[in-house]
């Protein structure tokens, strides 16, 4: 099984390098950065990639209203070329308030969005003639209201070197069957790892479109870990985390998260912890995710405890239900205790 290491974090412009060069040291496969509305994903991941030598560098994710197909593709061909193949593209639509409220561009179709950006961004990685392209998000050449008439279709002006794998994060049923559809892998933001009941038919469905298999196709999930003696302030951190999502990461009905964490048999708490969180009482909605929850999807509490559930996550790995951990809030014992358990 594979290791990444996701670096920083959404709240603050904080990029560890030190723990990034000590993961380089122990193996991990890659470093992953994010976007939200504050840092872009990309900077960082530049910043990364000139600062380190072996680990890949990737974004989960860069979000596809801020920019368009051709410019992702641009700065992905661009990061893997530099650094001769350790670049890893990551996709994802954000959400509505995201996009409207800070991008000022319409939600739109998001799973359309997402066929058509791949689409775009694979033709122009294939130069195999000028790009044109003709969908529900995106015409090109653009021949709409306010063109001049002179735009012309073009192909990539570098040609590429190198593989460049693309991910999308999706955890919505139909988002997964697109991930599987059109992409080489997903970030689903949690995960079980015994419960791939919960990710396989809808995986298979877009599989039966592609003509993929779950052998070349990675699984990526987020895995959050504290190592700490007292189980109960190991799993602190997380729940906030977590109440985040469930509770506020859009509003009632339009909650993706808050829908995961029901179909992964939550349902009632789910709904507790939104109710709280919309309300403002953001201490309350943590306190009830609960702890069969965090100890299902993060690796808290005492090394032994970890070591132990991390047995399970091997079993996954085999299996192919998981193939890639990608590690959040780790400090260097918990690195060490994860590349020697894995590596």
């Amino acid at each position: 099984m594979k290791l990444g290491l996701v670096a920083g974090s959404l709240a603050e412009l904080y990029l560890p390098i030190e723990v990034v060069l000590e993961a380089e040291s122990l193996g991990f496969e890659s470093v992953w950065t994010a976007e939200a509305y504050g840092s872009d994903a990309v900077s960082p991941a530049a910043w990364l990639l000139a600062k380190t030598s072996k680990i890949k560098v990737g974004t989960a994710i860069m979000q596809m209203p801020a920019r368009t197909p051709t410019m992702a593709a641009m700065t992905a061909l661009t990061l893997n070329e530099l650094s001769e193949g350790r670049f890893m593209l990551g996709l994802g639509p954000s959400g509505p308030g995201v996009v409207e409220g800070w991008y000022g561009v319409p939600y739109g179709r998001s799973l359309t969005r997402t066929r058509e950006y791949i689409s775009i961004i694979r033709q122009v990685l294939a130069r195999k003639a000028p790009l044109t392209h003709e969908g529900f998000h995106y015409q090109i050449p653009n021949t709409g209201e306010g063109t001049t008439g002179l735009g012309r279709p073009l192909k990539s002006i570098i040609k590429s070197q190198y593989e460049l794998p693309i991910f999308t994060a999706a955890v919505t049923p139909k988002g997964l069957a697109c991930a599987a559809e059109v992409a080489d892998g997903v970030f689903p933001i949690w995960m079980d790892p015994e419960r791939f009941d919960l990710l396989e038919p809808d995986l298979t469905k877009g599989f039966l479109i592609s003509g993929n298999t779950l052998d070349n196709f990675e699984i990526s999930p987020f895995v959050q870990m504290v190592i700490n003696d007292d189980l109960d302030a190991a799993r602190k951190p997380i729940k906030q985390h977590m109440a985040l999502y469930i509770g506020g990461m859009g509003p009632r009905g339009k909650n993706f998260y808050n829908d995961y964490a029901s179909r992964m048999g939550y349902a009632d708490e789910a709904k507790q912890i939104q109710d709280l969180y919309l309300a403002g009482d953001k201490a309350k909605a943590a306190a009830l995710v609960p702890d069969a929850l965090i100890d299902a999807v993060a690796l808290v509490g005492p090394a032994a405890r970890i070591r132990e559930r991390l047995q399970v996550w091997k079993q996954a790995g085999v299996a192919r239900h998981v193939s890639r951990m990608m590690i959040a809030g780790a400090d260097s014992q918990a690195l060490e205790l994860i590349a020697k358990e894995l590596l």
